[in-house]
């Protein structure tokens, strides 16, 4: 479920699919969890798609299905025109090192007992032909690009703050000159006066590079700052996929409009239309026949419960509501 690309795609993901076996417990058998259960989506190079949802809704899964760590159960991830659906040993090392992860947590994703530039050079050890002059030159440059000093190079990661971590980290992402960053919840560890520092980081990056951007979040506000297109995802589904402003000004979907009405604003009028989502997001194990999301619709009608809809255009966003004229229409 995808609108019509615009540009052509560094990435392109068809009707992904990630399934996973869990037991239910002794002389209970077993289940399947449908994590991602569909997802597609183009990306062009410069652009940032996010995807949003309550935690359990498959964005991080998608992510290291993205990143090449998971391989799926279905569909197709081509990269660079190429095929990197079968996953593991399997995908060649070109794409690998076109698609790279920032992760979530800058204080467990540097290893200790390296100092930055050795951090910073393993990817051009193990992925390329240069001397070790020409990798710490490389790595002291990178330092650069992110906003921090030569010296730093013979430093640890414990002698630096958050911010300047996950700096480092990003820099280790883009030593292999990427054409795709997944970036995974990548300042939701920061203090809120560092997550703007960073995020400019990334935006100016983008520009330098022409990096395309996977970017992972549950915090609207910093996907309103960072994102071109927005997929909102529930119960391993995308549910509404469009461009930012669309998304933002006129949500299509109950679910999104639930999630923008209730995130935190300092605009009286818009306090006054936050509503909270009714129940709990349902269990993985035994989702909802029909639509997912019907149990906690205030649209919800025997349709919803009954029949699963189908991702539809409307004005440029893909919506997969039977109801969604009359959520725009009250979005309004």
């Amino acid at each position: 479920m995808t609108p019509a690309a615009t540009a052509p795609a560094v990435i392109e993901a068809r009707d992904l699919t990630r399934h996973f076996v869990v037991s239910r417990g002794i002389f209970r058998g077993t289940a399947t969890v449908r994590a991602v259960d569909g997802v597609s989506f183009k990306l062009p190079a410069g652009r940032t798609l996010a995807v949003v949802g309550e935690s359990g809704c498959g964005k991080s899964t998608l992510a290291r299905i993205v990143a090449l760590l998971d391989a799926p159960t279905g569909g197709a991830l081509i990269v660079d025109g190429a095929d990197a659906t079968t996953g593991g040993k399997a995908v060649g090392p070109q794409l690998r090192r076109s698609v790279q992860m920032v992760f979530q947590n800058p204080y467990g994703s540097l290893n200790p007992r390296k100092t930055v530039g050795a951090i910073l050079e393993e990817p051009l050890i193990i992925n390329t032909p240069l001397d070790a002059g020409a990798r710490a030159e490389a790595a002291r440059a990178m330092l650069a690009k992110v906003g921090l000093r030569p010296e730093h190079h013979a430093r640890y990661p414990h002698m630096f703050s958050g911010g300047q971590r996950q700096r480092i980290a990003i820099a280790r992402a883009l030593m292999l000159n990427p054409r795709v960053v997944v970036a995974d919840e990548p300042v939701s560890a920061l203090d809120v006066s560092i997550q703007a520092q960073v995020l400019n980081l990334m935006l100016d990056l983008q520009e330098e590079f022409r990096l395309a951007y996977l970017f992972i979040s549950h915090d609207l506000s910093v996907v309103r700052h960072i994102a071109d297109e927005v997929m909102v995802m529930y119960l391993g589904r995308p549910v509404e996929h469009g461009p930012k402003r669309a998304v933002f000004e006129r949500p299509r979907h109950p679910y999104t409009r639930a999630l923008l009405a209730s995130t935190p604003s300092t605009d009286p009028a818009r306090r006054g239309r936050r509503q909270a989502l009714a129940g709990e997001l349902p269990s993985p194990l035994d989702p909802p026949s029909g639509c997912a999301f019907h149990k906690r619709c205030p649209h919800m009608t025997e349709l919803c419960a009954r029949e699963r809809p189908a991702p539809r255009v409307l004005d440029g966003t893909a919506v997969a509501c039977h109801h969604a004229e009359a959520v725009a229409a009250d979005a309004a």
